[in-house]
């Protein structure tokens, strides 16, 4: 049985905003800022919007939604881009 995909409203992703990554519609917020945010700061949803007020509860909570359906492959992103900020460094 086919797992149904969920919709996520505020949700886009288009190759001439933040190079196709997936970020909250009208915003250049990536998800993946959003879940870094969330799982590796430990901020709660509340403290995701005091710090970005362009943003509404709603657009959070679909973000979060959004990442935990794609986690392996934001997972890789996110490993991908702290490498090339590590690499950054080095230079």
């Amino acid at each position: 049985m086919q797992k149904a995909k969920v919709k996520h409203p505020y949700i886009e992703a288009d190759k001439k905003i933040c190079g196709g990554s997936p970020v909250i519609k009208g915003t250049r917020m990536r998800v993946v800022d959003i879940a870094i945010e969330y799982e590796y700061l430990n901020h709660t949803p509340d403290e995701i919007i005091s710090a970005h007020p362009h943003l509404k509860l709603e657009q959070v909570h679909d973000t979060l939604s959004y990442y935990y359906e794609n986690r392996s492959e934001l997972d890789e992103k996110i490993k991908k881009d702290k490498q090339f900020v590590q690499k950054l460094s080095k230079t």
